[in-house]
């Protein structure tokens, strides 16, 4: 009795069935409205899709697979991709049994419906490679397919136009011409009946037709390098054919007489065959004189024409040729003219030796230019007049010893990192050490490219023997091993050039021996 009485008490108390009523709608609401995100405590396997375009995806789009729901579009943000590109990163929250996936899973972006409305379709792959919670999955390029947006939007006002004037012009050429339509129809029945057996023998093995395409192709190879003669020909014996048209009297005549010339030229024929065939021996030499001739015409004409224009003034050339003639003799006839080209022979033997260690500087250096265009870039400061020399000067620590900015130096500029350290600034850097290597080579004693002027770098010592061990000084004119070539040189001394490795007057190597 007191429980029967207990309970009709709380039945009979409208405050509590109102309140328990309103606490059921209220916990039903916040699950409908979080029904988007997911229903909570329902652990779920996320994963990160990176995709080049998001595809007018939102949050709480579903996730298929296998044409079942798997799982949603839980959040999506813009991502900068390489080269410059956007594109979206998808957070997918699908159920624990989907998960993980494999490396190789395909992701597409498939439409629901003609409205717009969208959905994540997931194909898993074969790898044994697989995503782990909060992983990420890159998809390909086809991961967004397009819209039917996009294939409206190629029926553009100006496309439109053009399809409904093509529809109206073949729609009215069709239309008055349907009688011959309906009389081609009717005349294709017999064309077709009566070309079977054709088609038949055609396709018989015994007629051989693919051996004749092949023939075919064989011949159109063999007669293609006479292509242009055949042509000709084929012109020609048109034009004669055009001829013979225009005169068919004349052509009868000639057919009429023919046998009697035969019988005629053929006794005739064979007594001048050794004439025919020196004069085909000549004929031969004579093309090849032609061609040349043609070739010679044009410089020949010119030749003469300029001749022409000189000729009147040839007598007065005469007359100062005979003055420098006698003024030559008289030359040759001095006793100073051999004492002269004597001397001459002695410079040319004394430039040869030094032009024999300065071509490589150039041939395989390519330090000619070099200089040009550190020149040009050197004279390149504008002013009211022209260009002036652009000049930075770049002096050492005035606190080094005998550095290269220090008066009354006692010794060679030693470098080191042995500078003061001043209160308040600190050290001032490392000192210079005097760099002197005079007549840097272009090649070695093989001719091969050594190009040492501009590529040494920094060496700290450089010193034959006899300079004081603590001196850091680089004064030998040979860096060893060799540098090779410079950005613009070659590996080796250009085939047969003579060279010298050393400036000297040594016997020269030639390339390539």
């Amino acid at each position: 009795m007191k429980g029967r009485r207990a309970a009709s008490s709380i039945v009979a108390n409208p405050v509590l069935v109102g309140g328990v009523t309103l606490l059921v709608v209220v916990v039903a609401v916040f699950l409908a409205y979080n029904a988007n995100s997911g229903l909570p405590f329902v652990p779920t396997y996320q994963v990160d899709v990176e995709v080049p375009n998001a595809a007018r995806l939102i949050p709480g789009n579903d996730v298929m697979q296998g044409g079942y729901r798997v799982g949603q579009v839980k959040e999506l943000k813009t991502l900068k991709l390489s080269g410059g590109r956007t594109g979206a990163q998808l957070t997918l929250a699908l159920e624990k049994s989907v998960g993980p996936l494999p490396r190789d899973t395909r992701v597409i972006i498939r439409p629901r419906s003609t409205l717009g409305l969208k959905y994540v379709e997931i194909t898993p792959g074969s790898s044994k490679r697989l995503v782990p919670e909060g992983g990420t999955l890159r998809a390909t390029m086809g991961a967004a397919r397009p819209e039917l947006d996009d294939l409206f939007e190629t029926f553009d006002e100006e496309t439109r136009k053009d399809v409904a004037e093509n529809l109206g012009t073949f729609g009215a050429g069709f239309a008055s011409r349907g009688k011959d339509l309906n009389r081609t129809l009717l005349t294709l029945d017999p064309l077709l009946r009566d070309i079977q057996p054709v088609m038949r023998t055609l396709s018989d093995p015994d007629t051989r037709l693919v051996r004749f395409f092949s023939e075919l192709q064989d011949t159109a190879a063999i007669t293609l390098p006479v292509v242009e003669e055949l042509s000709h020909g084929f012109t020609a014996g048109a034009n004669v054919f055009d001829a013979l048209s225009e005169s068919p009297r004349s052509l009868d005549q000639t057919i009429a007489r023919s046998p009697r010339t035969l019988r005629q030229g053929t006794p005739a024929l064979i007594g001048q065959r050794p004439f025919l065939t020196r004069f085909a021996n000549l004929s031969d030499e004579i093309s090849g004189t032609a061609r040349e001739l043609r070739r010679s015409v044009a410089p020949t004409s010119r030749a003469l024409q300029a001749g022409t224009e000189v000729l009147p003034d040839t007598p007065q050339l005469s007359r100062r040729l005979g003055t420098t003639f006698t003024a030559l003799r008289g030359l040759a006839e001095s006793p100073t003219t051999n004492l002269t080209l004597d001397g001459l022979t002695t410079t040319s033997n004394t430039l040869n030796n030094t032009l024999r260690w300065l071509g490589p500087h150039v041939t395989v250096c390519n330090y000619w230019n070099y200089w040009w265009t550190y020149l040009s870039d050197h004279i390149s400061e504008e002013v009211d007049t022209g260009t002036v020399q652009r000049i930075l000067v770049k002096l050492s620590n005035p606190l080094q010893p005998n550095g290269p900015a220090t008066f009354g130096a006692s010794e060679p500029a030693n470098g080191g990192p042995n500078l003061p350290t001043l209160p308040g600034i600190g050290t001032l850097g490392d000192s210079v050490n005097l760099h002197a290597q005079p007549y840097g080579r272009a090649v070695d004693e093989n001719g091969n490219a050594d190009c040492e002027t501009g590529q040494r770098g920094f060496p700290r010592r450089l010193a034959p023997e006899g300079f004081r061990p603590d001196l850091n000084i680089a004064v030998s004119a040979r860096t060893p091993g060799n540098q090779g070539p410079t950005y613009s040189g070659k590996p080796k001394v250009p085939e047969g050039q003579t060279f010298s490795a050393e400036p000297t007057g040594l016997a020269p190597q030639v390339a390539g021996k």
